[in-house]
Order: structure tokens, then sequence, then C-alpha cells
């Protein structure tokens, strides 16, 4: 995150294309950004990014999310929340571990370096232009990402 600190990552405009954009249920929200989004301002400034969230944007009631601000950065809160919502117990641990750390200190270096894990089902490629991001089917709560501009995401099921 050196080049965002020269320069604040909301004056550079490719962290504004394409963004992550991905629908949750309320009970869900609520846990990650906390009862009347109170968290949402932490997780922000701490993961240098920006979320928006749309209440209700589905006829189901789910909230749409859009992330955008540097590409590890949205993809790190793409992994707490596809951690969060695995029905895996060891990921669901994983996730509430990056849930506390990212309410208490700003991310690191080191935390935006992405390991794909033994067996699991996230991942992404850049093969030219493209990005392919695929999340795991095992979820406590359904999760549907959407990445527009040049970007696909096939979700598995």
């Amino acid at each position: 995150m050196s080049a965002p600190r020269r320069q604040a990552w909301w004056n550079v405009p490719d962290y504004f294309h394409s963004p992550l954009v991905f629908y949750m249920e309320e009970d869900q929200e609520d846990y990650i950004f906390g009862p009347d989004d109170e968290y949402l301002p932490t997780l922000e400034v701490h993961s240098n990014t920006f979320i928006q969230l749309e209440r209700w944007f589905t006829s189901l009631g789910q909230t749409r999310v859009s992330v955008v601000g540097p590409f590890k950065a949205r993809l790190w809160v793409m992994n707490l929340i596809r951690k969060l919502g695995s029905k895996k117990t060891f990921e669901q641990t994983q996730g509430q571990t990056m849930l506390l750390q990212i309410r208490s200190h700003p991310l690191t270096e080191q935390d935006l370096e992405f390991h794909p894990e033994s067996g699991s089902r996230l991942w992404f490629t850049r093969m030219s232009d493209t990005t392919s991001v695929e999340v795991c089917c095992y979820l406590r709560f359904p999760l549907t990402v959407v990445w527009l501009f040049r970007v696909s995401v096939q979700i598995l099921s």
C-alpha cells in the first residue's frame, strides 16, 4: 500500500473502475457492518475502501453492497465476507478473526497478500483484460457476486 499512501487512494481513478458488487442478506449485513452500520466507517478506513450499502435492493430484501478501492483491498473484503458466510467452521473462525482485525486496526501490506488456500474455491487469474473470481458454494448466507465492466464472476453451485 505504499503507492496509495503517497497519493490518497480516493484520488486514483483506476480504483473506481470495476467495483465489486454483491448482494447479502440482512442478518449477514448486520453481523459484518453492525446495527445501523456502526462498524461501516471503521471498515472503510481500515481497508482503504468505500463501501456503499443499498438496503432492500432486491425483491427478496437483500442489500446490494458495492466496494471500490485498491484491487487487493476489494479482494480482502470479498474474502472476509466469503469466510464469514462459509458453512465450514474453520473458515468461519478465520472470517471472525479477520472481522475483529479490521475493526481494530488498518490492514497491512502483509494482510493484503493473496494466498489461495488449499482446497479453497475462491481464486482469481488475470489473463489479458479478464479477471475471474470463483466463490465457494458452501455458504451459510446466499452470496451473489457481480463484477462490472471487463471482469466476469462465476458462482459455482
